[in-house]
């Protein structure tokens, strides 16, 4: 299984704002920034802030990748 953040660094650019910016107004650690830009799993706390922040659903910001 493989995670992908794609979705939410396309979300950032279009609402013009740096991951620093969603790192303050999501109250997330760089660690969790971190993760996610290594595509690694990070809480589900720490994705429900970020959708709050952002305004949006868990399936805008992240897909699941199933491996065969």
């Amino acid at each position: 299984m493989t995670y992908s953040y794609n979705k939410l660094w396309k979300l950032l650019i279009d609402n013009n704002m740096m991951k620093k910016d969603l790192m303050a107004k999501a109250n997330i650690t760089s660690n969790t920034m971190a993760k996610m830009g290594k595509n690694e799993p990070v809480s589900l706390d720490a994705l429900a802030r970020i959708c709050v922040a952002l305004k949006c659903n868990i399936g805008d910001i992240l897909d699941i990748i199933l491996d065969d």
